[in-house]
């Protein structure tokens, strides 16, 4: 006869097992907002936004991630996660303010998402995008992320006591808990920018910490539509919703494509008018939601997707208060921050596009044109970048000019 303690047990033990998809979620939801808020703010401000305008921008995507994680989730009881597009808040970070201002840059954000949407409605625009070398791709990133990732390295000569504290705790925190190295590095910086203020005297403003959205209308101008939403919509595409979806494959789950376009490209357009850029399928924090760490069961960890959409929706009543603090720290610490933040999608970037020993030279040519932060006719270097990589990838291969039979003659 079994001894009684052994259900109550058994019930324990569900229990414990059961909460574990929750406990992933809101882990999911914190590592996403809190590694690359920095790199967004960084990004908005570059391509015109005032202090109001990125905090209603953050404010956007925290919520436009939230719910459209939860209607996912829920409708696929798959592990889905959403995520703003980081590596798209770096390239607005590169390309800075386009003609027209902020409002052609909300523009570029609304034709942007009108791509994704698109996208997910027809397959052969999705069959164009696959069809661009993804070493290309990636050479754009990483020229882009280039200069934000020097920033805290560049702050360390202006303010080395302020900056240095935040770079130790991100190496050593890469050392015992890489997952966690952002966000600790985050709270540093928090702690030294309070510091700071406190040592200064500088007054807070208690009104200052509510969520206020902020609307722009959108115009739209060429420069700001090839110079931003093009190579916003690829960088998004290459470096987001395509790994998003290998991520999740790895563990067995396919993704809902469609209907995440869908979502993806309506919530983007819908928070283009209060300054958010896009929001994409999640890959690197996809893995938390859908790996063993959200449960043995592995038809229960949609849960963690879904959880993750509520901890963003609580995200974002936080998400102007941050960004009240952030603005009042020393020049270069947010940028510091971002820059740190990126650190490992340049290390990736950059091995991806040079993988391929005998494809160097146009990921070369296309990493080079978009560090170089040149612009024509207004239109800014990654789109240009993308360019010049496919010509010359285009020229040099075998067959063409002198590199064939004919032509060394």
């Amino acid at each position: 006869m079994p001894n009684s303690p052994a259900p109550f047990e058994a019930k324990t033990t569900r229990a414990r097992i059961d909460s574990r998809p929750v406990v992933a979620g809101i882990v999911t939801a914190l590592v996403g907002f809190t590694s690359s808020f920095a790199v967004v703010l960084a990004g908005l401000m570059a391509v015109g936004a005032d202090s109001a305008q990125a905090a209603s921008g953050l404010l956007a995507l925290t919520l436009s991630v939230g719910f459209g994680v939860l209607v996912l989730a829920w409708r696929s009881r798959v592990p889905v996660t959403l995520a703003w597009s980081t590596p798209g808040a770096a390239l607005l970070a590169a390309s800075g303010i386009p003609d027209g201002g902020w409002p052609a840059a909300v523009g570029a954000f609304v034709a942007a998402g009108l791509l994704l949407a698109l996208t997910g409605m027809v397959p052969a625009l999705g069959r164009l995008i696959a069809r661009i070398p993804s070493f290309l791709a990636q050479a754009m990133l990483a020229g882009v992320l280039l200069q934000l990732c020097l920033a805290p390295f560049k702050a360390l000569g202006t303010v080395p006591v302020l900056v240095a504290p935040v770079i130790l705790c991100w190496l050593l925190m890469m050392k015992f808990a890489p997952r966690w190295a952002v966000p600790a590095a985050l709270l540093v910086a928090l702690g030294v920018i309070g510091t700071s203020l406190a040592s200064a005297g500088t007054p807070v403003d208690p009104a200052g910490f509510m969520p206020a959205p902020a609307w722009t209308t959108p115009s739209f101008s060429l420069q700001a539509l090839a110079g931003i939403a093009v190579p916003l919509f690829v960088v998004t595409m290459a470096s987001q919703n395509v790994p998003g979806v290998a991520v999740l494959r790895s563990f067995g789950y396919e993704t809902p494509w469609r209907p995440a376009m869908l979502v993806t490209g309506a919530g983007t357009i819908v928070g283009a008018p209060f300054g958010g850029h896009a929001i994409n399928l999640a890959a690197l924090s996809a893995a938390l939601a859908a790996g063993p760490e959200a449960g043995g069961d592995r038809s229960r960890r949609w849960i963690a997707g879904f959880t993750s959409g509520l901890a963003y929706l609580v995200l974002a009543a936080f998400s102007t208060a941050l960004v009240s603090v952030v603005n009042q720290a020393p020049a270069g610490m947010l940028e510091a921050v971002a820059g740190l933040a990126l650190l490992g999608t340049l290390a990736s970037a950059i091995s991806t596009a040079l993988a391929d020993a005998e494809e160097r030279i146009a990921p070369a040519v296309t990493f080079l044109m978009a560090a170089s932060g040149l612009a024509f006719a207004g239109i800014g270097a990654a789109f240009w970048a993308l360019i010049a990589g496919l010509v010359v990838r285009w020229a040099l291969k075998p067959g063409r000019g002198t590199t064939s039979g004919r032509g060394s003659r």
